[in-house]
């Protein structure tokens, strides 16, 4: 057998990191485009992250340039497996005791839309993308991310293909709906060994019986938020919504709470707030019933539209006539709100794989390009908790300070020297995937800030970003 060919090695501690996928690429081409390709996505933000910045090329004059041709080819039309790589990235992530699953963390499901332009790319359509908060032309992913409040990252991604893609349209058998590939994304997560106290999905998903289903039928507990006025079968004399239910429960104060019980959530920053929750009876829902409905407020009185959640879940009831025949552990009022409250970090998973790694900005139209680059995206971005738990690394006291104290008012800034290694070595001090400050330049882009890192504007706008003094 004839060996094979040692690879430019990546900068830095990516290097060891895209090592261990070096068994899934069968040429040398496909291992370095693995490795040009997770570097260009963890260096520091400037323009879109198409295929020419990945590259370090021009936009539109340097599509033809030879490093941009491979990364195109490999991301295209070279042999590999997307579904092989996420694979071994959840096994890295199972291995590693610090990012490693346990039976206390959710599996959160999600959905997210992009804006694309045409309509020869695979998944496009006019449909509702939530990141714009409108309907507009793009294309929709359903996701799936493990998270127990410490660490998160996501597990698949499946791209939804609108019903015009089909030739039966809705009534297709290829046809599937996003709750339907929500919950087999869920059940692929549990397959691959990770385990969960529950799956938690917003009010989106809480309309589909199939949902619903296909979550009972992979033997998965649910927390899911219900819409306050969506109403349900009940006698006249009952109540018919969520909120009405939650209007029906008792409250004085919160001396005389009622049929209330206070909750202490704890936030990551260290701060508590105390919410109050209860276990209310609307149609089937109830505390004895299979599926209860709990409500979980700051203010029992008012019910604020965005401080109240109603949620439906299928753990039992502590008192339930089923816990003990139930085959999942009950779960009292603290710990439905716990599980809940785990939902946004999908959001925050959101505006790091978008706004600093590029989730939207491929500019490929087949359906295996645009999986693959999803794929890669989620390696960055797992590769990124690889480095935050890494022992310590030394500080590159060689490199150049990217937020220099003094900054010339006029002329162009100085242009940093060529760098030796480009990404994160270890801890930081700082509650940051990775601290610029620390390692070398240019270096991952922080991941766990409170912002999207601003784009650079085009050469027809900058004059509108100029600083006035």
């Amino acid at each position: 057998m004839t060996a094979r060919r040692p690879c430019p090695p990546a900068p830095g501690p990516l290097e060891e990191y895209a090592a261990r996928f070096d068994d899934l690429f069968f040429s040398l081409a496909q291992r370095r485009g693995f490795r040009e390709y997770l570097t260009g996505l963890l260096a520091p933000r400037e323009r879109n992250k198409t295929i020419t910045c990945l590259a370090g090329a021009e936009p539109v004059a340097g599509a033809g340039m030879p490093g941009v041709q491979r990364l195109q080819f490999f991301l295209s039309e070279s042999p590999w497996e997307a579904e092989l790589v996420n694979h071994r990235r959840l096994e890295l992530l199972r291995e590693q005791s610090a990012t490693a699953p346990h039976d206390g963390g959710v599996i959160v499901i999600d959905d997210s839309g992009d804006r694309k332009d045409g309509t020869a790319t695979a998944h496009v359509g006019r449909q509702w993308l939530g990141r714009l908060g409108k309907t507009d032309n793009g294309i929709v992913t359903v996701t799936t991310v493990w998270t127990d409040g410490r660490v998160y990252y996501p597990l698949h991604a499946t791209p939804y293909t609108p019903a015009h893609h089909f030739a039966r349209g809705r009534s297709d058998p290829s046809f599937r709906t996003k709750p339907q590939l929500a919950a087999a994304l869920a059940a692929r997560g549990k397959e691959a060994g990770f385990g969960c106290r529950a799956v938690v999905a917003d009010c989106a998903y809480s309309v589909s019986d199939d949902w619903y289903l296909a979550l009972r039928e992979a033997d998965l507990a649910y927390v899911v938020a219900l819409k306050p006025h969506r109403g349900t079968w009940a006698r006249a004399d009952q109540p018919h919504t969520p909120i009405e239910a939650a209007h029906a429960l008792a409250w004085k104060d919160a001396r005389r709470p009622g049929d209330w019980t206070p909750v202490k959530r704890h936030f990551r920053d260290g701060h508590t707030e105390t919410w109050w929750a209860a276990d209310a009876r609307l149609g089937g829902y109830g505390p004895d019933s299979s599926c209860r409905l709990v409500v979980a407020t700051t203010d029992p009185a008012g019910l604020p539209e965005k401080a109240t959640w109603y949620l439906a879940t299928n753990l039992p009831h502590p008192d339930a006539p089923h816990a003990t025949t139930s085959p999942h552990s009950p779960a009292d009022l603290a710990e439905i709100v716990r599980l809940y409250g785990l939902r946004p970090w999908i959001e925050q998973s959101y505006k790091q794989i978008k706004d600093e790694l590029g989730w939207a900005d491929f500019q490929v139209r087949s359906d295996r390009a645009i999986r693959r680059h999803q794929t890669l995206v989620n390696c960055a971005f797992s590769f990124c908790w690889d480095q935050w738990f890494a022992p310590p690394g030394p500080i590159d006291a060689t490199a150049p300070d990217p937020c220099p104290h003094e900054e010339p008012e006029r002329g162009p800034s100085p242009t940093p020297p060529a760098p030796t290694a480009l990404l994160a070595q270890g801890l930081t001090g700082h509650p940051l995937l990775a601290h610029p400050r620390r390692h070398p330049h240019p270096m991952v882009a922080s991941l766990d800030g409170h912002g999207p890192t601003p784009r650079a504007p085009g050469p027809d706008r900058r004059g509108h970003q100029r600083t006035r003094h």
